[in-house]
């Protein structure tokens, strides 16, 4: 029931890049999005031919209790957060990667039975 050297090297490598991640404690859930609107006015440069929309605005969401939650963002908070987001990201590859060992370590255990 143990793991093959190769699954202990590739645990230990994705160990210490979670621990990079965690120390930096710049972890956010979501994603940050830009966006342009359109206020209708007549006569606004956003009606214009061609059209030039305001923004661009930046809107961080999330989901909370399956519903869809949002913060509008400054660009300088915006260009901020998106590493947090990209570690968000990072953390849930790693975690597959050592799901798919756990998976693999099973598969090579002699005392699993294969099911048709």
């Amino acid at each position: 029931m143990g793991l093959s050297r190769a699954h202990k090297d590739e645990a230990r490598r994705i160990a210490t890049e979670l621990a990079e991640i965690a120390t930096s404690a710049k972890v956010l859930p979501g994603s940050i999005a830009e966006r342009r609107t359109h206020c209708g006015r007549s006569g606004c440069r956003c009606m214009a031919d061609p059209p030039r929309p305001h923004g661009p605005y930046f809107q961080w969401t999330r989901k909370v209790a399956s519903k869809t939650v949002g913060r509008w963002l400054s660009a300088e908070q915006a260009a901020d957060y998106r590493v947090f987001i990209e570690n968000d990201r990072r953390l849930h590859e790693l975690v597959a990667r050592l799901e798919a060992i756990g998976v693999a370590a099973l598969e090579a255990d002699p005392r699993t039975r294969r099911q048709a």
